[in-house]
């Protein structure tokens, strides 16, 4: 069985439905079941017998818009883990172009995040190169990089804090730095952070790394670890925007692209336009009175 929800409107929900029922159809994949879910007014709840999930995506996409949506192949539950990109995702700027900023070169650096974060350019080769662009600049550049540009996106707390009230392990990992993501983890809550590390020598950064690459393939790492050490059936959520973020959204239950780059997009089975993450917890079926606001 196929389940999908999504984030629809009661106003025209007959005619979208319609359809989507009619795509739905002629793709050989019959609805079961169509129904606003009772904790929440605004989730619309659909099941099949069987089918492909990128079929049904592509379908009630045509059918309901650009829509916040979650597919998966089993009944949707809270899940036990949640590994969540940084950058982009739990916060709303890239890192390192703000603090290229500092050193006067944002936009050439930026202009390499974004064909990094699209799939372009190799990873690694693409962050070391941004990195030898900051050398000599002042570690101080950091915590007032913190201080005035770093700031989480609309419900990334309220969704890490609701998820670790109903038992699961929150884990930020990211090919940003742990400078940026400790305090980042902090503020929000999350229980462990792996990521990249600037190296510093005398008060400046050298343009240099200390230690091994955070990449995709350490983000996939990280969610079979912490996976395996909560044993058989733990449901897992994973959310990213990047296409290094694409094998742990593949790998993950339910892999979530935040207003993603395309190839990032098309790998997740669960996709959030909104800006607001707590649409998220609609989606898994939290209902707003369990929502932690602290």
């Amino acid at each position: 069985m196929l389940i999908a929800r999504l984030i629809a409107e009661q106003e025209g929900l007959e005619t979208r439905l319609e359809k989507a029922r009619a795509g739905l159809d002629e793709a050989g994949m019959p609805l079961a079941s169509a129904a606003m879910m009772d904790f929440c007014g605004e989730v619309l709840e659909i099941t099949f017998p069987a089918g492909q999930a990128d079929t049904v995506t592509d379908i009630l996409s045509d059918a309901f818009g650009d829509c916040d949506m979650l597919v998966a192949d089993h009944a949707i539950e809270v899940p036990r883990l949640f590994v969540s990109d940084m950058d982009s995702t739990m916060i709303g700027q890239e890192c390192i172009d703000e603090l290229a900023d500092y050193a006067g070169i944002k936009e050439h650096v930026a202009e390499i995040t974004e064909r990094a974060m699209r799939g372009e350019l190799d990873f690694e080769a693409a962050l070391r190169e941004r990195v030898a662009l900051l050398e000599g600049l002042d570690e101080t550049a950091i915590q007032q990089c913190l201080d005035e540009r770093i700031r989480p996106v609309a419900g990334a707390r309220i969704l890490v804090q609701t998820l670790r009230s109903h038992g699961c392990r929150p884990v930020l990992v990211t090919g940003g730095f742990h400078h940026f993501a400790d305090p980042v983890a902090e503020m929000l809550g999350f229980d462990r952070v792996v990521g990249n590390r600037l190296a510093v020598a005398d008060g400046e950064l050298t343009g240099k790394l200390a230690g091994p690459v955070s990449d995709a393939s350490t983000k996939l790492a990280t969610l079979e670890e912490e996976r395996g050490q909560l044993g058989e059936g733990a449901r897992v959520l994973a959310t990213g925007d990047g296409a290094n973020d694409i094998p742990m959204i593949v790998a993950a239950d339910y892999g979530v692209a935040y207003r993603a780059k395309p190839k990032a997009r098309d790998a997740a089975s669960g996709r959030i336009v909104s800006e607001d993450l707590t649409v998220l917890l609609s989606l898994l079926g939290i209902a707003r009175s369990d929502w932690v606001e602290g």
